[in-house]
């Protein structure tokens, strides 16, 4: 990722952009193929497959936002989701409806490297800004999500989001049972935002 960056920031302002699509079109691959497999295996069920976990939204973002016109409010979210999403799932990876393939393993590093990388791209080699209250902004947008996610989770027996039962996994932000480890996840989503947002631009509120 350090090397894609330094590339990406030493070629012209023109050739930037394509450099970035890069990002997006493995993305694409990776998502096209994983839903093809699940499809093709049995493992498709809306209740386990929808873009409703906070790392597959900001995947889907990643895939079309350097298609679109420039929209700040949306980098804003794949910013801080992405970015604070992948962190988690690379340090406690859980992959669902696993096959037991190595492809598994590709799929899921690519993709979350890459909701990883491609904001921290666009905001490094783009010219990409965060606003100076984009942190709380995206943590009441974060919130609006959870309103419409937790209902629809016991209507279709999910758990996207994570907000019906905890993670398989051992993680050590999550603390206390169901529902008092999603109030602490609120505490430490404000706790998050504003450390990234400060350490991406130097500057309070």
């Amino acid at each position: 990722m350090v090397v894609y960056l330094q590339i990406g920031k030493r070629l012209d302002q023109s050739k930037r952009w394509w450099f970035a699509v890069l990002i997006p079109l493995i993305l694409l691959t990776t998502t096209i193929t994983g839903h093809t497999r699940n499809l093709q295996n049995g493992y498709w069920n809306i209740s386990d497959n929808l873009p409703l976990h906070l790392c597959s939204i900001s995947n889907l973002i990643s895939c079309f936002i350097l298609f679109i016109p420039k929209n700040k409010r949306l980098f804003e979210f794949l910013f801080y989701a992405g970015i604070i999403g992948a962190f988690q799932a690379f340090l406690t990876p859980q992959i669902n409806n696993f096959d037991g393939s190595t492809y598994e393993y590709l799929e899921y590093y690519l993709s979350h490297g890459g909701i990883l990388l491609l904001p921290l791209y666009m905001f490094k080699n783009l010219g990409f800004k965060l606003s100076k209250f984009s942190w709380l902004r995206v943590v009441g947008y974060l919130n609006i999500l959870l309103i419409i996610i937790m209902p629809l989770n016991f209507l279709i027996d999910a758990n996207y989001m994570y907000l019906a039962r905890k993670p398989d996994v051992y993680n050590p932000l999550v603390i206390g049972e169901w529902p008092y480890y999603i109030v602490f996840w609120e505490i430490i989503l404000v706790v998050l935002t504003y450390l990234l947002y400060r350490m991406s631009t130097g500057k309070r509120i």
